[in-house]
């Protein structure tokens, strides 16, 4: 089951969020580094993209729940939050069981159909 969070955003806001190949360097960044400023982010986009899209990158993540970001002087600092991916985990768990169950009863009605012959 989906769950959804006070703030409006589901679990599966995390998979849009992170079907950008960029969104997803930046929360790679963040799980292998921990907190970052988003000039440091910008280290794992193209080369070609402007501090202020990152940014924009990041208030998407931001929006989904995955990223909290707060201002330390002049910089904003950061932080992955891992329960919509534990969440979107969990939902990917409960399809792969059902379709598991539901490739084992096919197998077993294979199978009975090739005894039957």
């Amino acid at each position: 089951m989906v769950k959804y969070r006070a703030d409006g955003a589901s679990a599966l806001d995390a998979f849009g969020a992170l079907a950008d190949p960029t969104r997803r360097a930046i929360v790679t960044r963040l799980a292998d580094a921990g907190e970052c400023t988003v000039g440091e982010l910008a280290a794992v986009a193209p080369r070609t993209m402007s501090l202020p899209a990152v940014s924009k990158h990041v208030s998407v993540l931001e929006r989904a729940g995955l990223v909290e970001r707060r201002r330390v002087g002049r910089t904003q600092r950061c932080r992955l939050v891992t329960a919509p991916l534990d969440e979107a985990a969990a939902w990917l768990d409960e399809r792969r069981r059902t379709w598991a169950r539901r490739l084992d009863r096919l197998a077993e009605e294979l199978e009975n159909e090739q005894g039957e012959r």
